[in-house]
C-alpha cells in the first residue's frame, strides 16, 4: 500500500537515513526525527540539500535523516567554511549543517564566529548537551556554572551562550529549543526552511549516558522544569490556506522569503523577536535565572544574504563555461587602462 504523499509526490520513507547508532532515548534523535518531518511536510526534494557536520556524536545525526541528499563530514570544528564553499559554488542547494556544542563552542568557535556574520543561507543546528558525549562525558563550552557531572566534578566557568553569539554577530534566525519538545521545534525547523540567510538553531539534546542526573542542568529533568517559551510557534506555508486562530492582538506575524508565515503568540506582550536589543537582553535574564528561554529569539527577514551581497550568478559554478568564469586579455587590458 502506498504511503502518504506530499505536495511533490514524494513518500515520508525517502527522507528518512540509515539506523542510528547513537545511545537509546538519545535526545539528537529526537531532533532528526523533526527534520524529516519538517522537510516533508515542506515539500523539499531531498536531491537539492546538502548535509554538513563536524566531528562528535551530533555530527554522526545526519547520516540519520535525508539519505538521498548529499553529504560532507568535516573536520573537528570545521564545517561553517565547508557549508561556505558548496554554497558559493551552487547557490540553489539548500543547505543543513548539524553541529555540537564542543564542534561549535571550542575548536569551531572561530568558523562559527564569520558563518553568523557573513548571514550564509544555511540552516545551523547545534545539538546541545553541555558535554562531549563522544569522549566520555567532560564538559563543553556551553555547560553551566554549577552544573555537576557524574563523578561530582562541579563546574566553575561560565557558558558561551550561542544565541546570544549568534544576535550579536548578525544571524538573521536565532532561536532555542529542546529535543523533546516536538511541536515547538518542527515549526521552528519549517520556519528556517522558508528564511533564506543564517538559521541558528540551538537546540537543547540532553546525553542520556553522561548528563542525564541530578545536579546537570542539561538533564531532562532540569530543561523541562526551566524551559522559558518567549512565544508559541505556528507556521503556514506559502503553498497552504490555513487560519491561524490567535485571540486579536496577542500575534505577530512575520512574512518569509518565500511568502510563508510565521505566527508568534506572545506570552509576554512586550517581546519583539524583531528588536536585536530585546533578544540580547531577554537570553540574558533567562540566564540569570538559571532559565533557557525558548522559541523564535530573534529574527531579521529582509536582510540581503551572503550570496546576494556576493552577487553570486544563479547557475551552479561548475556549470559555467570558461568565457564566463576566465575572462579574457581584453578585460586585464580594461582594468590596466583604468588605472594609468
Amino acid at each position: 500500500m502506498a504511503g502518504k504523499v506530499n505536495r511533490i509526490g514524494l513518500e515520508s520513507i525517502v527522507y528518512k537515513g540509515g539506523k542510528t547508532t547513537l545511545c537509546a532515548g538519545c535526545g539528537h534523535n529526537a531532533i532528526s526525527e523533526r527534520v524529516i518531518d519538517a522537510f516533508f511536510e515542506m515539500g523539499v526534494d531531498p536531491r537539492h540539500v546538502i548535509k554538513l557536520s563536524g566531528i562528535g556524536c551530533s555530527s554522526k545525526s545526519p547520516a540519520y535523516f535525508l539519505g538521498g541528499s548529499h553529504g560532507f563530514n568535516a573536520v573537528h570544528g570545521r564545517m561553517p567554511s565547508v557549508g561556505t564553499g558548496a554554497m558559493l559554488a551552487n547557490g540553489k542547494l539548500i543547505a543543513i549543517g548539524v553541529s555540537g556544542d564542543g564542534d561549535t563552542g571550542a575548536i569551531g568557535i572561530g568558523q562559527f564566529v564569520h558563518l553568523m556574520r557573513r548571514n550564509l543561507p544555511i540552516i545551523y543546528i547545534i545539538e546541545d548537551n553541555g558535554c562531549y558525549g563522544l569522549t566520555k562525558g567532560q564538559f563543553s563550552p556551553t555547560a553551566d556554572v554549577g552544573s555537576k557531572l557524574k563523578t561530582g566534578i562541579v563546574n566553575d566557568l561560565p557558558p558561551i551562550d550561542t544565541c546570544a553569539l549568534a544576535v550579536e554577530l548578525g544571524a538573521t534566525f536565532v532561536a532555542r529549543s529542546f529535543s523533546g519538545d516536538k511541536k515547538q521545534l518542527l515549526a521552528l525547523l519549517k520556519a528556517a526552511l522558508a528564511h533564506r540567510g543564517t538559521v541558528m538553531l540551538d537546540v537543547l539534546s540532553p546525553c542520556v549516558t553522561f548528563n542525564d542526573h541530578e545536579g546537570s542542568t542539561k538533564s531532562y529533568a532540569y530543561v523541562k522544569d526551566h524551559d522559558d517559551p518567549v512565544e508559541e510557534v505556528s507556521f503556514v506555508p506559502f503553498f497552504e490556506d490555513i487560519s491561524v486562530d490567535y485571540e486579536p492582538g496577542t500575534t505577530q506575524e512575520v512574512t518569509m522569503h518565500d511568502g510563508s508565515k510565521l505566527y508568534l503568540k506572545k506570552l509576554e506582550e512586550d517581546y519583539d523577536p524583531t528588536d536585536k536589543i530585546a533578544a540580547l537582553r531577554r537570553l540574558h535574564e533567562t540566564a540569570r535565572r538559571g532559565e533557557f528561554a525558548t522559541g523564535l529569539i530573534y529574527i531579521e527577514p529582509d536582510r540581503d544574504d551572503f550570496l546576494s551581497l556576493l552577487n553570486v550568478v544563479d547557475e551552479p559554478l561548475a556549470t559555467l563555461p570558461l568565457d564566463r568564469v576566465r575572462p579574457g586579455p581584453e578585460a586585464l587590458e580594461e582594468i590596466m587602462e583604468s588605472l594609468r
